[in-house]
């Protein structure tokens, strides 16, 4: 009974079917299988891997497709589906569908990150252009370039729409970046929208955004923005705009070159009329200190003359004979004949005199001494002990008290003259 269904189903034909995509997957094997949803039903369908790859788009849950195909029942669940060979978008077209999502993809990636952006070099020694070399993009470039600021610019020529639009784009920024550049402009003039599907082509974009060098796209169309325009570091609206970005203003640069010529005309000659009057002043300076430095040396040279004047023999001489002269002419007023005779006067008599000093003082001396001696003799024990008195010690203790000793202890009694060894019999105390 499936398989009656199914013949019964296949013999419809081809049918075209709309509705909302639910439930999509894509396993390795690259066939593609989804749902279609209306209000009233659900239909399964599956597009074999083949015809998956022709489609410009990718099929997402909430789209609506309108999409040609068999159906068919599947014979091990029993159920109906669609086997379909072709889906467009039921309101957005294919291509612009395919645009929005693959503008989204790269936005996601950063590709179009305004902090990506690099600053155009200010004076670019070669330049890249990447455009049709017989398009009239080319010559406008040319001729702003030459016009504005002669830059080299090295051409790469390459198809700018058509199938083969994309890998001659980027063929052709390869090679201009190989070849050695400082900026690179890309694109084309003005046309039809869909003239300009080459700048929107994934590889284009890519290779723009990877770009060592920064890029300015130029394609003459401002009401729409190219995905390379996104990408791009820099974009003009035509390509005599580009080249007015890529170089600057020759003339705005000699008139700005020579307002500063001027100014550092005036600037030098201010500081030389500054410099002049720095080394007036420094001149006079210099004389002066000369002048002062001049006078000290003569001044010494007139010093160390007068001094080796008087070191010479000649003068030390006169100066001998002088002395001499004084010497002779004081003896002469003075004899020493006189003079000796009173020196030895006053010798005798300070000689006596300190004979005399030195008797008195020695009489002095020697009646002291007797006193003092006679003190001591007073005072000495040997005195005591002339008296009858003597000493009693018990080892090195002197004895002053009978307590101090017992029976038997030997003692020892010093005498005036002489000493006695006892023994104690008996002690008493103080009667």
């Amino acid at each position: 009974m499936v398989r009656l269904a199914g013949r019964a189903v296949e013999d419809l034909g081809l049918v075209w079917l709309e509705g909302e995509v639910t439930q999509v997957s894509q396993p390795a094997s690259g066939h593609l299988y989804f749902s279609l949803r209306d209000k009233d039903a659900v239909l399964p369908a599956v597009m074999w891997g083949r015809e998956a790859t022709r489609l410009k788009f990718k099929v997402e849950p909430g789209q609506r497709l309108r999409v040609r195909g068999r159906l068919g029942v599947y014979d091990r669940d029993g159920k109906l589906q669609l086997y379909a060979d072709f889906a467009e978008p039921a309101g957005l077209g294919a291509e612009a569908l395919a645009l929005e999502q693959l503008k989204a993809k790269l936005a996601a990636e950063g590709m179009f990150a305004a902090d990506k952006k690099r600053p155009l070099p200010r004076f670019p020694r070669r330049i890249g252009v990447v455009t049709s070399a017989t398009g009239a993009a080319i010559h406008d470039i040319i001729r702003t370039i030459q016009r504005r600021f002669p830059t080299p610019i090295l051409i790469a020529d390459c198809a700018v729409q058509g199938p083969a639009a994309p890998n001659q784009l980027v063929n052709g920024m390869a090679m201009v970046v190989r070849a050695g550049i400082d900026v690179l402009i890309i694109g084309r003039g003005g046309g039809a929208v869909t003239d300009l599907s080459a700048f929107n082509h994934e590889r284009v974009v890519r290779t723009i955004s990877r770009c060592p060098v920064p890029v300015i796209c130029a394609v003459g169309h401002e009401t729409d923005l190219s995905l390379a325009d996104l990408a791009a570091d820099a974009r003009a609206s035509t390509p005599t705009a580009a080249a007015e970005l890529a170089v600057v203003d020759g003339h705005v640069i000699a008139d700005v070159l020579q307002k500063e010529r001027r100014r550092l005309d005036r600037e030098i000659e201010h500081r030389l009329e500054r410099a002049r009057q720095d080394l007036d002043r420094a001149t006079v300076g210099l004389h002066s200190r000369g002048e002062r430095a001049l006078a000290r040396t003569r001044a010494q040279l007139h010093q160390l003359q007068q001094r080796l004047a008087g070191l010479h023999p000649r003068a030390q001489l006169a100066a001998r004979y002088a002395q001499l002269a004084e010497l002779e002419r004081r003896l002469l007023a003075h004899p020493p004949g006189a003079r000796i005779a009173r020196g030895r006067q006053d010798h005798a008599k300070l000689l006596a005199r300190a004979e005399a000093a030195v008797r008195r003082t020695l009489d002095g001396r020697r009646g002291e001494l007797g006193r003092l001696g006679a003190q001591l003799h007073a005072l000495s024990p040997l005195a005591v002990l002339d008296r009858g008195f003597a000493t009693v010690s018990h080892g090195k203790a002197i004895v002053r008290d009978a307590a101090a000793v017992s029976a038997g202890d030997h003692l020892q009694i010093q005498l005036a003259r002489g000493s006695l060894e006892v023994t104690v019999d008996e002690t008493k105390g103080e009667s």
